[in-house]
This record gives C-alpha cells, sequence and structure tokens, in this order.
C-alpha cells in the first residue's frame, strides 16, 4: 500500500506540468510518449512485440499522432468555423486506421499461419482503441469551444471515479455480497461503483462551478452533472475491460513501469475510455 501511494503521488506530480503546460509541445510529446508505451504494453500481452510488421507501423502512429493532432488544430486557429478541423481529423484518422485494418489482414494472410487471425483483431481492435483515447486529449483540448478548460474534466472524473469506487467498495461492500463482475475483476463491488458514479457526479459539479468563477466561460451545471454520470460508467467499463484482456491473456499488469500500479495501461484505462465519451459527447452538447 506505501509503495502505492508514493507512486501515485509521484505519477500527479508528473502530471501537473503537462496539464498546466498543455497549450505548448509538452502535451503532444507526454501523450506521444504514453501511446508508445501503451502499444509496447499491449503487444507484449498479445505476444506480438516481436512481430515487427505490426510493431513499427504502429508505432510510428502512436508516436506522431499527437503531433499530427496539434498541428491540425493550430492551422484552424483563425478558421470562422472551428468544427471543421474536428471533421477533418475524423476523417483523416478513419482513413488511417482503414489502411491499417487492411494492412493487418494482409500481413496475417500472408504470414501462412504464423500470426493467429484472432490475435491480430485483439491487436487492431485494441490499438485503435489506444491511439484514439490517447489522442482524443489532444483533440478536445484543441478543438472545442473551452477546450482548454474542459480537458481537465477528463482527469477529474476518471479519478475521482477511481479514488471513490476503492473507499466506497471498501466501506460499503467489505462483505463482498454483491460482486460487480467477479469473473473479469473480482474485488469491484456494485457498493463501490455506485459511489464513484455518486462522488463523479459530485467532483463533475464542482469543477463546473469552479470554471464558473475563474474562468470566462459560463457553466452548464446540468450538462457538467450528465457528463459525470456519463464519464464515470464509462471510466469502469474501461477499467473492467483491460481487466478482462489482462485474464484474457493470463497477465497480471501491463507492465512494472509504475511500482504499485502497474503500467501505462493499468494506470491509464479509465483516462482512456473517458476521453473517447467526452470527445464524442461534446460533439452533440455544449458544457459552456
Amino acid at each position: 500500500m506505501k509503495q502505492r501511494i508514493i507512486t501515485g503521488i509521484i505519477v500527479v506530480l508528473i502530471m501537473i506540468p503537462i496539464l498546466l503546460f498543455a497549450q505548448t509541445p509538452v502535451l503532444p510529446i507526454a501523450i506521444a510518449v504514453g501511446s508508445v508505451i501503451a502499444m509496447f504494453e499491449m503487444m507484449r500481452c498479445i505476444g506480438l512485440q516481436k512481430a515487427y510488421a505490426f510493431a513499427i507501423p504502429l508505432y510510428a502512429l502512436a508516436a506522431s499522432l499527437p503531433f499530427l493532432s496539434r498541428f491540425m488544430a493550430l492551422g484552424s486557429l483563425n478558421a470562422t468555423v472551428k468544427p471543421e478541423s474536428a471533421k477533418h481529423l475524423a476523417q483523416y484518422g478513419a482513413i488511417i486506421m482503414i489502411i491499417i485494418l487492411f494492412y493487418f489482414f494482409t500481413v496475417a494472410i500472408f504470414s501462412r499461419g504464423k500470426y493467429n487471425l484472432s490475435d491480430v483483431c485483439v491487436l487492431f481492435a485494441t490499438a485503435f482503441y489506444i491511439l484514439m483515447g490517447f489522442n482524443s486529449i489532444i483533440i478536445l483540448h484543441d478543438n472545442e469551444v473551452g477546450g482548454h478548460v474542459l480537458y481537465l474534466a477528463i482527469f477529474v472524473s476518471a479519478w475521482m471515479t477511481d479514488v471513490f469506487a476503492y473507499f466506497c467498495g471498501m466501506l460499503f461492500g467489505r462483505d463482498g455480497k454483491h460482486k460487480l463482475i467477479p469473473d473479469v475483476s473480482p474485488k469491484k463491488t456494485v457498493e463501490g461503483s455506485i459511489g464513484g458514479i455518486i462522488f463523479c457526479v459530485l467532483g463533475m459539479m464542482i469543477f463546473g462551478m469552479l470554471c464558473n468563477w475563474l474562468t470566462e466561460y459560463d457553466s452548464n451545471i446540468l450538462m457538467f452533472a450528465l457528463g459525470g454520470v456519463l464519464a464515470s460508467i464509462v471510466s469502469q467499463i474501461g477499467d473492467l475491460l483491460m481487466s478482462y484482456v489482462k485474464r484474457h491473456y493470463s497477465i497480471k499488469d501491463f507492465s512494472q513501469l509504475f511500482p504499485g500500479h502497474g503500467g501505462v495501461l493499468d494506470r491509464f484505462d479509465s483516462i482512456l475510455a473517458v476521453s473517447i465519451a467526452m470527445m464524442c459527447l461534446t460533439t452533440f452538447v455544449d458544457f459552456f
């Protein structure tokens, strides 16, 4: 427990300057590094880390997409219609992933059975998820009204859910009678899940109020509350998804990069899911 707390504090101290200087190259650099490490962790989990025909293109994408996302946003700063940038990002992203999909299938077909088709499909799906999750942070920050403030809601909601789901599970679900999904994550309880949602909503509402007081934006507190519900549910699904992958491939952690916490995918599993959900949600509704 002591090691876990110390590592958590160190991670937070590293994250603070990255978030504070998100408008500089610091954010895309950090996301590129995180994406490459996460991609390696996933490929090693699946057993394809030495399949260079897959690894090299994925590393290249993981390292370059954050800068492409930032470059396209900067190129549209003077545009009268800001959403065009996000639209182009979505189009280019879809094209890239379709190319990667056909490339993966081609490599699998001509490998003469060297690569298992199900593993290739899992790699593509998880790679798409990882790339979307990390790059959604930059897309939200750079392309939405108040995005340089709103993107912080990704971390607020994910961390509030993680922390209070843990403590509520410890306090109210210690008898273990109401397991959430024991086949995937034996320690998670219904009480913890509900507690995570409640405190995430409260945290998001407080965050929205702070945005009202400290920024030039007028927050829609109701939307922050509803966003908190969605973000907390998605956060827990993201956590369970990575647990499901680990259980399927019989590993405990994706790596030991963060002692007591595991690897990048162990530590940022919820954030990947929430960032995608927040990016999609802001396409249809306004928080400010």
